[in-house]
């Protein structure tokens, strides 16, 4: 059997010690951002985006992530403006849809995820593409000042910027953070380098994912202070 070696640094003690780990559920949550903060690099970033790239990495364990962030104009200001005029957050999934805090959607705002609509399947063979850029289509009537929260699909990112521009409709912002090895990258290039998009918030490379984005949005509707 092979054995893989851990490269990192043997752990301390106070790091292996269950009895060493505080229980209280506001101390963990307290000594949780304040580690993130103290271990993240911000400099490089707008104020306005501090808490929401520090709640990104509380998400998922990772500071060297906010080396990678990307944005146009501000994203955080234009969703909560839409919101508070009662527009929806669409998701690209279910897993994505879940992690936001939708008891902090101001009063009128709503998620909506098309994912799994009776008409997606069809589409998505007729179009010949993945079901989740198919349930893109079914964004139509909502896409018009609406935020957008993708959090699993390139193919959805890719759809999304196809179709504002057949549709002339845009929202009100973007929090893009599609993931893996296969065209994650390249959609959020083409985010980056499309003329007249909406104000948006990405991590470029491959990695991305559910948690990042509703962990985003949730800094957005908890309005935190950098």
């Amino acid at each position: 059997m092979r054995t893989v070696t851990d490269p990192r640094p043997p752990a301390t003690a106070s790091e292996v010690d269950p009895a060493s780990c505080p229980r209280d559920p506001a101390e963990i949550y307290r000594l949780s951002f304040a580690r993130a903060r103290a271990e993240t690099p911000l400099d490089h970033l707008p104020p306005f985006l501090h808490p929401v790239v520090l709640r990104m990495v509380h998400a998922c364990g990772l500071p060297e992530i906010a080396r990678d962030v990307g944005w146009r104009g501000d994203p955080v200001a234009a969703a909560r403006s839409a919101l508070a005029r009662g527009a929806p957050v669409l998701c690209d999934t279910r897993m994505t849809e879940a992690g936001i805090a939708r008891g902090h959607l101001p009063p009128g705002s709503r998620t909506l995820c098309t994912l799994d609509e009776e008409p997606v399947p069809g589409l998505a063979a007729a179009l010949g593409t993945t079901r989740t850029a198919a349930a893109v289509e079914l964004w139509r009537p909502h896409l018009e000042g609406a935020v957008v929260a993708i959090g699993n699909a390139p193919t959805a990112l890719f759809h999304l910027l196809d179709r504002m521009a057949a549709w002339r409709r845009r929202p009100a912002a973007i929090f893009a953070f599609p993931l893996g090895f296969v065209g994650a990258r390249e959609s959020k290039r083409a985010l980056a380098e499309t003329p007249d998009v909406p104000p948006f918030l990405t991590l470029h490379g491959r990695f991305g994912g559910s948690a990042l984005a509703a962990a985003a949005l949730n800094a957005v509707l908890l309005a935190e202070r950098p």
